[in-house]
């Protein structure tokens, strides 16, 4: 889908395109949301510029995502997208900056970002005003959104280190359950991942974007994309951070689960413990000989009972002074 904005006094419009192919002259900035090859030769028709393919989105190399061409400066990030799921993915997405004023984003996933951002630059027509303007309230748009998920996960992060460390009293530890923490960290350590390997790209478009001296820049907006590359560079440590808490979470976890398999282990070995003299008492009782002592006594019972009690009752008690129940 193409879809071309306007700057309107109320705010960025989006255009009505014509049916012959021809595209607004007065548009600054063109989305190609999963364009069709007409709608990718439309577009560079109108601005004698080569959108690069999916696959040559997908270059790991920066010499492929970066780079100028004609006068204008080919950008793709990586940004990461469906949040909200268990499964978060990192996409990429284009940015084309003309010195013409002129700006093209080409993009496969349609990520909360970009609508958040048309909303609001609807409504506030000093936002982006340019082409360069468009492009740095895209990059905060992004930016916020990751770091609205690094808040997230770092309350998650505390709530789970205060289910792992917390007192554990009797009813407490019965209600631990660590797959469900297991699994917690796993996504949020998954989202960590992704969120920084998005921050590192972005940090790499903006230090590139700010050196380029093709596209004239305002101070405003140069001041704008200095700003969020001081977030983008915080946000990076903090997600760094946190990648680090949750594999110290992780290690916890894994080491409580550990000494409650130990603590169990332990219940066994205790109560064969206590049981073995009683058992060695009732198999030297339980002998078939002709003779063999207490067997015709009234009170041989009784004894016997009495001795294996006396003999699972003074483990217990030598456990217990030291220390080891």
């Amino acid at each position: 889908m193409l879809s071309a904005y306007v700057q309107q006094p109320q705010g960025v419009v989006r255009a009505e395109l014509s049916a012959d192919g021809a595209l607004p002259a007065d548009a600054f900035w063109f989305d190609l949301y999963e364009p069709t090859s007409l709608e990718e030769q439309r577009v560079e028709s109108h601005l004698s510029i080569d959108v690069p393919t999916r696959d040559e989105m997908r270059e790991i190399e920066s010499s492929n995502r970066l780079y100028e061409e004609a006068g204008a400066l080919y950008m793709t990030a990586t940004v990461v997208t469906k949040l909200e799921t268990a499964l978060p993915e990192n996409t990429q997405i284009t940015f084309i900056l003309l010195p013409n004023n002129k700006l093209v984003t080409n993009r496969y996933v349609d990520p909360l970002p970009f609508k958040r951002f048309i909303a609001y630059a609807a409504r506030h027509p000093n936002s982006c005003g340019t082409a360069a303007g468009c492009l740095a309230g895209l990059l905060e748009a992004i930016v916020n959104r990751i770091a609205d998920v690094i808040e997230r996960v770092a309350t998650n992060l505390d709530r789970a280190s205060d289910e792992v460390f917390s007192a554990s009293n009797g009813r407490r530890r019965a209600t631990r359950d660590f797959r469900r923490v297991l699994e917690e960290l796993g996504q949020n350590g998954e989202v960590v991942s992704k969120a920084r390997e998005s921050l590192v790209s972005l940090g790499r478009l903006l230090a590139f974007l700010q050196q380029a001296t093709t596209v004239p820049l305002t101070q405003d907006t140069r001041a704008r994309f200095r700003t969020v590359g001081r977030d983008v560079l915080a946000l990076s440590d903090h997600a760094s951070f946190l990648g680090t808490k949750t594999a110290f979470i992780l290690d916890a976890t894994l080491g409580m689960i550990n000494i409650d398999q130990n603590n169990i282990l332990k219940i066994f070995s205790m109560v064969t413990v206590f049981l073995l003299p009683p058992s060695v008492i009732a198999a030297v009782f339980g002998m078939n000989f002709a003779a063999m002592p207490w067997l015709h006594e009234s009170w041989g019972f009784g004894v016997t009972m009495a001795l294996m009690l006396v003999s699972a009752i003074v483990p217990f008690v030598f456990f217990k002074r030291k220390g080891w129940l």
